[in-house]
């Protein structure tokens, strides 16, 4: 409800009824007393609170009291200039404070589709509670992010054609395809966020998908090896639970939630932030996607904003990957300018933002409350622009094709890039992390080879692994005390070590030999007996004896990426 609901304000932007509260830093529906409609008393001086039905504190501008006469008489003891110092320094305080504010408050708007944008307030609240679509994620994820692990958030943008004006791009028949995915991991401290682009033609395989009807009953969807990436949504009716289950398969990364826009997305949050500013090294003239616009900087909004993140034909080598890098500058571009003051300092700007970025969205049903996705652009939020880094899985043509029109992932460089990911490490250089990643160093004794006794179990790693690393540590090696136990009761998501306490320098001696980071390393509470063995459980993380299982310290040599803080022309 707004003004023009309560009877009054018949010309005034909804928008601009809500203002920075700068003692709390959140924005507050104000509106103007009238006679029609006194105002709800409350505390002098306070603004009255309710509590909405889901027990969030709704904020209510209530009467403020009459000021205390008193309160205009100087303390004793105090000079007026050291009165006016105190004051300066409050004012300069409350800048700071409500500037942080501000930015946490908008955090989630600046990773790509505006995750969350609301603190307080009931009735907007409902407002953007009932724009937000939400479908099931089939048990594909998670099962929601956490505040003590790295959040790994699906973005993905279909070229689903329905709307106004979007007809005349490509097949207007289309189902809606994952034409343009962005697997956003962001670092169990905060710090890095990496943003890894999937190529729509990259040639992989899609799983069986287990997927809810709208009756309630399961539906199996067969999977289908060796077929193009974007098939994994809306082909045979995939939803996009369907492509969470291939990017697991593809990088051994689960996603907590996955987030849908179409092509009206594009245009609706574009045109709310006020246009997104790119700069052109070269005319172009793309006939596909109906881009033209000279060499030099632009802003662009609507339809041809739409129109620059399908160019391909006219940029690079012509191609989806070329495109790929062309959508990364814009959203670097988009996020700097949702940054900006100009953004932030706008409550008008905020709320048609809001609006736009909740109509235009699909989420899971975990992240389908507008508050989950307040909390889950929470997290986000203090991640600083030079520390996230858009990259594109490294890939080479299709050696099956002679006419080339797909890819395949890249195994020289690919792995090391997801391994990455999967061990929450980052592509930019972070001073908090290089510090952990010194501290999490295996320090202590070691045993000798012979006396590590170990039994080794299959959870996970290719067909004959334990075998293969019984062999290896027994002839290689000189561990002899070990066993294959065949397969693990339970498979793991990568190679973990169970040891008690005692057996910890045979621990560190197996973690050098194995190359085991520590985070591999699972010690129990109770020491063991003199015989008994440790527990080494292969996960799909083990390729082959003998190669390293510690995670790799910085990223495959040329691969693509780029800084979300840098700008840079089109090419």
């Amino acid at each position: 409800m707004d003004a023009q609901g309560r009877g009054r304000g018949e010309a005034v932007d909804p928008a601009d009824q809500w203002v920075l509260n700068p003692d709390t830093g959140d924005y507050e529906l104000r509106l103007t007393p009238s006679a029609e409609q006194p105002p709800t008393p409350s505390a002098p001086g306070r603004s009255a609170r309710r509590r909405s039905g889901n027990g969030e504190r709704a904020t209510v501008p209530g009467q403020r009291g009459r000021p205390d006469p008193q309160s205009s008489r100087q303390p004793r003891g105090r000079s007026s200039r050291q009165l006016a110092e105190q004051q300066s320094g409050r004012r300069r305080s409350k800048q700071k404070t409500n500037k942080k504010r501000a930015l946490v408050w908008t955090g989630g708007v600046m990773v790509f589709l505006l995750l969350a944008v609301v603190t307080g307030g009931y009735l907007v609240y409902q407002h953007f509670n009932s724009n937000i679509r939400a479908v099931p994620d089939d048990g594909a994820g998670t099962g929601g992010f956490s505040k003590d692990r790295a959040i790994n958030v699906l973005v993905i943008g279909t070229d689903k054609r329905t709307g106004a004006g979007n007809e005349g791009y490509g097949d207007s028949g289309s189902v809606g395809h994952a034409d343009t995915t962005i697997l956003l991991h962001v670092s169990k401290d905060r710090t890095n966020a990496t943003a890894l682009s999937i190529p729509r033609d990259l040639i992989t395989d899609i799983p069986d998908c287990p997927t809810r009807q709208s009756d309630g009953s399961t539906k199996d969807i067969a999977g289908t090896p060796g077929k193009r990436f974007n098939e994994s949504l809306g082909q045979y009716e995939r939803t996009p639970s369907c492509t969470m289950r291939t990017i697991t398969e593809l990088t051994g990364v689960k996603a907590d939630h996955f987030m849908v826009a179409d092509f009206n997305a594009v245009k609706t949050l574009t045109a709310a932030v006020g246009g997104v500013d790119v700069c052109l090294a070269k005319d172009i003239d793309d006939e596909k996607s109906h881009l033209k616009l000279s060499k030099g900087d632009h802003t662009l909004d609507g339809e041809q904003a739409l129109a620059f993140l399908r160019t391909r034909k006219s940029v690079g080598f012509g191609g989806d990957l070329s495109r790929i890098e062309l959508q990364q500058q814009f959203l670097g571009s988009l996020m700097r300018k949702l940054k900006s003051n100009d953004t932030l300092t706008s409550p008008t700007k905020m709320f048609k933002l809001a609006d736009a970025a909740t109509k235009a969205l699909t989420v899971d049903e975990r992240i389908k409350d507008i508050n989950q996705l307040r909390k889950l652009g929470m997290e986000l939020s203090s991640v600083e622009m030079k520390n996230i880094t858009f990259t594109t899985v490294p890939v080479i043509d299709n050696p099956a094709e002679k006419v080339k029109a797909t890819v395949v992932v890249d195994k020289t460089k690919a792995p090391q890039l997801f391994s990455m990911i999967r061990e929450d490490i980052s592509l930019t250089e972070v001073k908090k992390q290089k510090k952990a990643q010194a501290a999490a160093k295996l320090k202590g004794p070691r045993a000798a080879s012979a006396d590590v006794r170990v039994d080794v179990y299959n959870g996970g790693a290719p067909s004959g692994s334990a075998q293969e690393a019984i062999d290896w540590l027994q002839n290689s090696e000189g561990v002899l005390k070990s066993s294959n136990l065949a397969n693990a009761p339970e498979k793991v998501a990568k190679t973990q070590l169970v040891y008690a306490p005692n057996q910890a320098d045979q621990a560190r001696q197996l973690a050098d030999l194995m190359g085991l980071s520590a985070s591999a390393l699972k010690p129990t509470t109770k020491d063991a007996g003199e015989m008994e063995p440790m527990k080494l459980t292969l996960g799909p993380d083990f390729t082959a004896a003998g190669t390293p299982l510690t995670p790799p310290s910085k990223a495959p040599e040329n691969i693509q990426r780029v800084e979300a803080d840098k700008s840079v022309c089109a090419k």
